[in-house]
């Protein structure tokens, strides 16, 4: 059976607002194509990922590349878009359904305008409210309060990841914050304020997954997918438990097992910290630390470029950006880019193994509507 690996990854700059969806994607497959010297001709099919891109986003990116008549797959999954559509394409190399699949994902917030992400309002629960910053600030008062914890344990994030973001030349965040200036920013939903918050962004990312053989014949450089995982939530009316995350943790134990792996070996890990409490709950549904450990760990520096394990060494949705449905792949580019050495001033020292975790998606009784987490390796 055919082996599926990565053999290349391109992300354009992050920003507040862009001229159209469909060049956002245009300019990611264009630049993929070029950095990995593959032919538009050796690529057999495309699958397109996105939340508010529109019907046809796929065909819409290709036309502006001559790259038509290809099969084109569109995907929707929430934030969980861009890493959906990557398990969809390793398993059509593995399957020996395709050979070479370009993976796009995109998405231009700004078209919706500003502010928190409107939920379905026919949802019980988005109508009362619980969009997502109160939905992570219901959690991060939790776990607060649960472990004795003080804001400036969760805002320390921020302070981590702008400092990481400084480093990345697509970040849409390229400079340091104090943790002074992270609590002292607009309060959002209590405890959580600005900076502790993604922002909307617009952006879009592309990767090259194909078949060992492909990659070899290519002359690219391939990394290995130890493990692709797709979760969805589980409806409950029973009362949750918020900070342990039951998709994303059913995700991760899923993954170990698949790549035969554990906490313990992995170099860096791309997160979803959309919210900062999200990263400080993602360390110990990981197993990086024992459950209640994770502001813990994170003020140890355990969680630096340095550290035990390099956690959102690109920035994160925080100082990178969030434009939803292309996080899953920017986060794999991120990995791409960490595993070959190409990762410049944040590259994480001697790293050869790597997870990417995205989740979101809110829905009444469900923890998350989808998640996605990989594994990468060399």
């Amino acid at each position: 059976m055919p082996v599926p690996v990565i053999a290349g990854a391109h992300t354009i700059p992050f920003v507040k607002e862009s001229t159209h969806v469909v060049d956002l994607g245009a300019d990611a497959v264009r630049g993929l194509l070029r950095a990995t010297g593959v032919d538009r001709e050796a690529v057999d099919t495309v699958i397109s990922a996105g939340v508010a891109g529109g019907a046809l986003l796929g065909q819409r990116i290709l036309s502006r590349l001559s790259m038509t008549g290809l099969p084109v797959f569109n995907i929707e999954n929430a934030c969980a878009s861009g890493a959906s559509a990557a398990h969809l394409a390793i398993g059509m190399v593995a399957s020996g359904q395709a050979r070479v699949v370009v993976v796009v994902a995109t998405e231009r917030l700004s078209a919706l305008g500003g502010g928190a992400l409107k939920l379905d309002p026919t949802d019980i629960e988005a109508a009362q409210g619980a969009i997502m910053p109160a939905h992570y600030a219901l959690r991060a008062n939790r776990y607060l309060w649960e472990n004795g914890l003080k804001p400036e344990d969760l805002a320390r994030v921020s302070v981590k990841n702008r400092r990481n973001g400084a480093l990345n030349p697509i970040a849409r965040f390229q400079a340091a914050v104090t943790l002074e200036e992270v609590l002292n920013s607009k309060p959002i939903a209590d405890p959580l304020t600005l900076l502790q918050c993604s922002p909307n962004s617009d952006g879009s990312s592309a990767v090259l997954i194909c078949s060992e053989e492909a990659a070899s014949e290519l002359g690219l450089d391939a990394v290995g997918i130890k493990a692709s995982v797709i979760t969805s939530g589980k409806y409950s009316d029973a009362p949750r438990d918020l900070t342990m995350p039951d998709v994303t943790l059913r995700a991760i134990q899923e993954a170990y097992a698949q790549a035969e792996i554990g906490p313990e070996d992995l170099d860096l890990a791309e997160v979803h910290d959309a919210f900062t409490i999200a990263e400080v709950l993602y360390y110990e549904a990981l197993g990086l630390c024992e459950r209640g450990q994770g502001a813990r760990y994170l003020a140890e520096g355990r969680a630096d470029i340095d550290g035990d394990c390099a956690v959102n060494p690109s920035g994160g949705l925080i100082s990178r950006g969030h434009p939803v449905g292309a996080t899953g792949v920017a986060q794999l580019t991120e990995a791409y880019e960490q595993l070959t050495g190409r990762a410049g001033a944040r590259q994480v020292p001697g790293a050869s193994v790597a997870l990417t975790h995205v989740t979101g998606g809110g829905i009444a009784g469900v923890d998350n509507g989808a998640c996605g987490v990989h594994v990468l390796a060399v």
